[in-house]
């Protein structure tokens, strides 16, 4: 089989020889900034949108990439056709950036950028088997005892790739139940994100979500925006508490990988009636039919033996 090409400072070059130095930045900092696309039939999905926040990101964090967001959606195609054959008919793929500072040199100022960012774009097929079975009989969202990183420290627009604080909430919701997927309050107990995506909640008819002062703005969150307003169902952004998904009719977490998961649980209480709701299923039904591709089927059949397919 061959091997997939990873774009690395520039050139494309055989994964297994995609290097970076011990002393880079993003190894010895964290100091790296992060994208995640995914394809659908193996077409990238707003992946213009995802460079745009890249920028957005760089910008903030003062890494110059060393090209302009043209020419990074042009070598990001570039590297992805160079893969495109390897896909299997019925897979997709995640597309990442992840861009560091560089070089990273010990001493009083580690913010000054020593030399080119190191520029890192490459593709991952897409495991979707585990959260397969979300699709039909929801996930349990359990609260992490740790708080969000607050936005007076470190924005949450700025999608970045250390992700540590994410990592322990995570570990801590893993201790209530090993298939949780973990919602994050901030420092005044109010409703952030997950360690990976945004929530939202139904509630008499309307689909609400936090706003963006203490979680990422979302491409897969505006596309749920996006597919409310064109389904006629009335949305808005608003504070949310632990009260305020304990009581909803339906809730559901948001992310590039699954890009709507329902939830039927929270903190062991049963959301509604306990089942998958209609605004959900209209949601993910509309978002299936606007990418051409059965979302949940696609990630139900790979839990199935190769060779066979979802009818």
């Amino acid at each position: 089989m061959s091997s997939r090409l990873v774009h690395l400072c520039g050139r494309l070059v055989p994964e297994s020889e995609a290097t970076i130095s011990i002393f880079d930045s993003a190894v010895l900092l964290g100091d790296t900034v992060t994208e995640s696309t995914r394809t659908f039939a193996h077409r990238p999905f707003k992946l213009d949108r995802h460079i745009a926040r890249l920028f957005k990101s760089l910008k903030v964090t003062r890494i110059d990439a060393g090209c302009d967001a043209a020419t990074m959606l042009r070598l990001t195609l570039e590297m992805f056709e160079a893969n495109r054959s390897l896909l299997a008919e019925r897979d997709d793929c995640w597309i990442v950036h992840n861009i560091s500072r560089g070089r990273s040199v010990a001493g009083p100022d580690p913010t000054v950028q020593q030399g080119p960012a190191t520029v890192m774009i490459y593709t991952l097929p897409l495991d979707l088997r585990g959260w397969a079975e979300f699709y039909d009989r929801g996930c349990h969202a359990v609260t992490a005892m740790s708080r969000m990183v607050p936005s007076q420290a470190l924005d949450a627009r700025v999608k970045n790739r250390s992700r540590m604080a994410y990592t322990l909430a995570e570990i801590e919701v893993k201790l209530v139940d090993p298939q949780a997927q973990g919602v994050i309050l901030d420092v005044e107990g109010k409703v952030a994100e997950n360690k990976g995506g945004n929530l939202f909640a139904v509630a008499d008819g309307c689909l609400k979500t936090p706003g963006t002062a203490n979680c990422l703005a979302g491409i897969s969150r505006e596309t749920v925006l996006e597919l409310a307003a064109e389904l006629q169902i009335p949305a808005r952004e608003t504070d949310l508490l632990p009260y305020d998904l304990y009581t909803a009719d339906e809730l559901f977490f948001t992310s590039t990988p699954y890009c709507i998961m329902p939830a039927t649980r929270f903190n062991g209480l049963s959301v509604g009636d306990g089942r998958v709701g209609p605004v959900t299923r209209r949601l993910l039904d509309a978002w299936s039919a606007r990418v051409g591709l059965d979302i949940a089927g696609q990630a139900r059949n790979q839990l199935r033996p190769t060779g066979t397919s979802e009818a």
